[in-house]
């Protein structure tokens, strides 16, 4: 199966973990996404790389601690925000679930990391990009990091932090904020922040 065919059977079976807590909004917003997304592929060979101008899709990860407390964030080096691992699919991926993992072991230095809700994306979200590309089509995860494991930070970081859950809303935008919220339905923890 190439990584194309994965995406679209990944997008098929996709269902957003927050279910009626994600209300009636939050499902339409998650559905029409999902259905642009697999528009977008069959639209376009091309719609899993970077070299897509109309757009591309991307995979990222949010990283939990091993006690379920806390997430670790980067501070990307050319945004300058607070955001969860992740970036663009390269030809070796063969599915999106592992270039999510592969993003987040590189960006964050973690081995061992583990994808939560049996490897099944907790979000999608679409934000804009600055020129040639005009959209990424992000298909976010969560993943667990292993006890005892130390964070290196990459080349495309400036910092890496953990934050405990409560702390996420005084640094991160409301896509983390969403992803934050699905992780957490995901792992059955009640949300401090109505989503």
């Amino acid at each position: 199966m190439s990584l194309h065919d994965d995406a679209v059977r990944t997008l098929r079976e996709y269902t957003d973990p927050m279910g009626p807590a994600a209300g009636q909004e939050g499902r339409e917003e998650q559905e029409e996404l999902r259905r642009a997304y697999l528009d977008h592929l069959a639209a376009r060979p091309d719609g899993l790389w970077k070299s897509c101008s109309a757009g591309h899709l991307t995979a990222s990860a949010l990283i939990v601690d091993p006690e379920r407390e806390r997430v670790l964030l980067t501070l990307h080096r050319k945004l300058g925000m607070w955001l969860q691992m992740g970036g663009h699919c390269e030809p070796g991926d063969g599915t999106l679930a592992g270039a999510a993992l592969r993003e987040a072991a590189e960006e964050s230095g973690l081995t061992g990391l583990t994808l939560l809700g049996a490897g099944s994306p907790v979000r999608l979200d679409r934000h804009p990009i600055p020129a040639p590309c005009h959209w990424h089509l992000d298909v976010q995860y969560a993943a667990l990091a292993p006890a005892g494991a130390e964070v290196r930070i990459s080349e495309e970081s400036l910092d890496l932090r953990w934050f405990r859950y409560d702390e996420v809303a005084e640094v991160a935008d409301g896509s983390v904020l969403r992803l934050l919220e699905g992780t957490r339905a995901l792992l059955g923890a009640p949300s401090p922040h109505p989503a």
